[in-house]
């Protein structure tokens, strides 16, 4: 039987991301993104944010360490992982989005030039 596990997001860093290096040596960069669902009932505006752990593994945690930061907009596709733990004697679940891949959907700041060309002066006159 086919299965499926895929996760698409677009949303904002609620904080920036944590890297760290589990035992065996492996990059890990943990952080969160607040996913906003807005919607009108009876002409009030409504909203709804659902906020995500998302943990990104070796080089693309590092890419994230390095470029994102709170109130970053990003694209995340990746899969759904679920891990237990004790706690007082208690078995707790929690879910995670294991990010597969990221793109960086945040404009530029109005300050940054995208490209300077300089260019020669034209060798002929227009009539």
């Amino acid at each position: 039987m086919p299965a499926l596990n895929q996760v698409q997001l677009i949303g904002y860093l609620g904080k920036d991301p944590e890297g760290k290096f589990t035992a065996t040596g492996k990059k890990v960069a943990h952080f969160s993104v607040a996913v906003t669902q807005r919607w009108k009932t009876a002409g009030e505006s409504r909203e709804n944010t659902e906020w995500v752990n998302v943990e990104a593994w070796g080089r693309l945690g590092e890419v994230c360490q390095e470029y994102l930061k709170k109130g970053s907009l990003v694209y995340l596709d990746g899969r759904l992982k679920t891990d237990k733990y004790e706690d007082k004697g208690e078995t707790k679940y929690f879910t995670k989005v294991v990010a597969l891949s990221m793109q960086m959907l945040d404009r530029k700041p109005s300050e940054e030039p995208m490209m300077t060309v300089e260019e020669e002066p034209a060798e002929y006159e227009m009539a």
